[in-house]
Formats: structure tokens, C-alpha cells, sequence
């Protein structure tokens, strides 16, 4: 049962005829999951927070940089500066938007290994991912324990989203069983608007409460476009779940099966994240082994290690961000140099 002062906080949402106020306490008691938490998935952790959801948890891998303050949401400069994690940044922010919400901000790469420790309490799923890989895990994830997750997209001024609600509607390897092929546009190559992260998120974030507050029934099975700049959103219905899909109609979840992560090229950044190193790393002792031969940074979360034209942050869970090299085979190579 809410108090006074949530009922005051939350009063324009009551207000609401498709919220009320037994919708409000049902989002009180939810908790979502953001997989990535960039330019979607801050505005996720920021919506879902104001709007009085009970328990967030936040999953990213990366860390803050100047080039993100153009459109994700909660950072700062002063994150920047310190290259905060983003998950860490992120849950400083919605502590301070909103005190009564449980928020959890874990720094790391979902992987088969863990996605069932970070994602198995969630009752929904927001992607804010970059890439295809990760949205197959949480689809795999996601249709064998029938949760329902919503995926987004966006670069330049061009969005996309839908839900995925298993049992009801196709999952994304209905709708897109393979990655693209080809050269893709990405942030860095194409550019990105804030208007369209916004525009994207916001759809995002209204599917997620019509499904927390107990109106999944409401969701609409379509894929919706946006383009901000030249103009036109459309929708397009969603075909009913394919029966020979190999996830949601043959039961079929090799992306939960657990391997060694590939080095992996990430959106909108010339960089490269290695995470093949199943031990944790002693960060200080990194430091005074790296000190002599370049810029070295080092934070409870992160190390920063610069060595032109390259800059290595390394993870206490041995994970690294490579910049300044799009070559997986030349990442590979300079974290065993420096890291081993």
C-alpha cells in the first residue's frame, strides 16, 4: 500500500485512467532489468524511476565519455571526467531522482554465465543494447523463462522497437533470425540524434508500463519506425510466433550456452571489448606494473591505461575496453601485452 507522500508524488499517474490507482501500487512492487545503459537505456532508468517503479536494476559494461553527454540522459560532465562505469553513474542519479526506488547499477558484460543471476528476478526486460549478440542472449533468456522484454534500436535520426511477449507474440529470431549482414551504420558512422533515442525510449518505456502495471493485454504486436528528421512513423504488425523459429517455436537457447566471450567490436566507438579472462585482476597491481610505460588511472571500478595511439580500460573481472583499434586480432594482441 502507498503512503500519503506517495500517493501525492504519484498523483498525476493515478490520475490516469490506464494506471490508477491499483496500477500504481503494482509498479511499486516490479522490477525491471535495463540491459545497457547508454542513450536508451538512461532514459529507461530515468522514466522507470519517476514513474515510481519498485526495483531497477541497471547492466552495463561501459564506461562514461564526453562524446555520451549529447543524448544519454543521466550523466554529467563531471561523470565524464572521472569516467565513471555507467551502471555506477546511473544508480548515483536515480538514488537522487528518486529515494523510495530499489536501484541496482552492475558494472559487467551479460554473458551465458550470468544472465540468470542478473536478469532471473526481473519481470521485465528493456534493451538498450548496441549490439545483435547480446539482444540474441536475452531473447534466448527471455522466452525460456516467458519474460517479456522490449527491444530498441536507433542511429541517426532512425529508430525502431517492439515488444516481445512470450507466448504471445513472434521473438526476435521470428523477426530477425540471423545478424545483418554487411557493413552497418553505426553512431560514429552515421551520427545519432537525441530526439530519436528519446523517441524510441519513450515507446519503449510505455510498453514496459502497460506490462508492469498489469495491462500487458494493452501491448500492441507491431514493430514501429520512427524517423526524426525526414519525417513519418510507421507500424507494421507482428506475425504470429513462427512454429519453426528455432527459440520460441522448437525450444532451441544456444545463446544460453555458456563459452568463452568473443572479442567484440563495439557500436558507435573504435574499440574493441576482450573479455576472455575468466579471473578477476588486481587493479593496483596492474597499476605499478603499467606506470613505466604510460598514463595510468586507476578507480575501485576501472583502470585507465594510455599508450598512444591506444587506451586500455581494464575491469576488476579482467574485462577491457581496447580504443583507438577496430581489429579484434590487434585488441587481442595488446591486452596480452599489457594485460596477459
Amino acid at each position: 500500500m502507498m503512503n500519503a507522500a506517495d500517493s501525492e508524488r504519484y498523483s498525476r499517474q493515478i490520475l490516469f485512467a490506464g494506471i490508477g490507482q491499483s496500477g500504481q501500487e503494482a509498479l511499486g512492487r516490479a522490477h525491471a532489468a535495463i540491459v545497457g545503459c547508454g542513450a536508451l537505456g538512461s532514459f529507461h532508468a530515468a522514466a522507470l524511476a519517476r514513474a515510481g517503479v519498485g526495483s531497477i536494476a541497471i547492466l552495463d559494461r561501459d564506461y562514461v565519455e564526453p562524446s555520451n553527454l549529447q543524448r544519454q540522459w543521466l550523466f554529467e560532465e563531471s561523470d565524464a571526467a572521472a569516467a565513471l562505469p555507467k551502471a555506477v553513474a546511473a544508480e548515483r542519479r536515480i538514488a537522487a531522482i528518486n529515494s523510495g526506488v530499489r536501484v541496482r547499477g552492475t558494472v559487467t558484460d551479460l554473458t551465458a554465465s550470468n544472465v540468470a543471476d542478473l536478469l532471473g528476478d526481473a519481470d521485465l526486460i528493456l534493451d538498450g543494447t548496441d549490439n545483435f549478440e547480446t539482444r540474441y542472449l536475452i531473447n534466448d533468456f527471455a522466452v525460456s523463462r516467458a519474460k517479456p522484454w522490449i527491444y530498441g534500436a536507433a542511429v541517426g535520426s532512425y529508430g525502431v522497437t517492439m515488444p516481445v511477449v512470450p507466448g504471445r507474440t513472434a521473438c526476435f529470431r521470428c523477426i530477425y533470425p540471423n545478424s545483418p549482414s554487411g557493413i552497418q551504420p553505426t553512431c560514429e558512422t552515421a551520427g545519432v540524434l537525441n530526439a530519436i533515442v528519446a523517441a524510441v525510449a519513450a515507446l519503449q518505456v510505455a510498453d514496459a508500463l502497460k506490462i508492469l502495471s498489469g495491462h500487458a493485454d494493452l501491448v500492441s504486436a507491431k514493430i514501429t519506425t520512427i524517423d526524426v528528421w525526414e519525417g513519418g512513423i510507421r507500424q507494421i504488425d507482428l506475425p504470429p510466433p513462427d512454429p519453426e523459429c528455432p527459440c520460441c517455436g522448437r525450444r532451441g537457447f544456444p545463446y544460453l550456452e555458456e563459452s568463452a566471450s568473443p572479442p567484440v567490436r563495439m557500436c558507435g566507438r573504435n574499440a574493441v571489448q576482450i573479455h576472455e579472462r575468466q579471473r578477476p585482476i588486481d587493479l593496483l597491481e596492474l597499476k605499478a606494473r603499467l606506470e613505466p610505460l604510460g598514463e595510468v588511472r586507476v578507480s575501485e571500478f576501472a583502470l585507465r591505461f594510455v599508450i598512444a595511439p591506444y587506451e586500455l580500460t581494464v575491469f576488476p573481472d579482467g574485462r577491457a575496453i581496447i580504443k583507438g583499434v577496430g581489429d579484434t586480432g590487434l585488441a587481442r594482441s595488446l591486452y596480452a601485452r599489457y594485460v596477459g
